[in-house]
């Protein structure tokens, strides 16, 4: 199973199961299309309550990645940009979490990287 947690860590396990998920699918191990594991599956195959997964996944989903559906599960978004998404949010967060350290501001943060959108050099 791609799925891998650490019930050590001090990140949330619905969080720990997340980017579990949007690793495997930036590496292509799910493709847009793909069913990740059942809820329940994954729950037992981990050791964590099956709510604790369906937090990951709804994190999932409110981040465009998957697709919740009554009676399929869990889909990756058939976007042709999900892998590419899933690679650069893990980056994304951190360069807020680096943009606050320092005080920055929502607006300087995009003034950021609008800069360097239209100057890549």
């Amino acid at each position: 199973m791609l799925f891998h947690i650490d019930p050590g860590s001090p990140v949330p396990l619905g969080d720990q199961v997340a980017a579990a998920a949007r690793a495997a699918i930036a590496s292509g191990g799910f493709a847009p299309g793909d069913r990740l594991p059942a809820a329940r599956t994954l729950a037992d195959s981990l050791g964590v309550n099956v709510h604790t997964v369906l937090r990951g996944y709804q994190r999932l989903r409110d981040e465009g990645l998957i697709e919740l559906r009554r009676g399929r599960g869990a889909v990756v978004s058939r976007t042709d940009s999900v892998t590419g998404r899933a690679a650069l949010l893990p980056h994304a967060r951190a360069l807020v979490a680096e943009a606050r350290s320092l005080g920055l501001g929502e607006n300087e943060v995009l003034a950021l990287v609008r800069e360097t959108l239209a100057d890549p050099a």
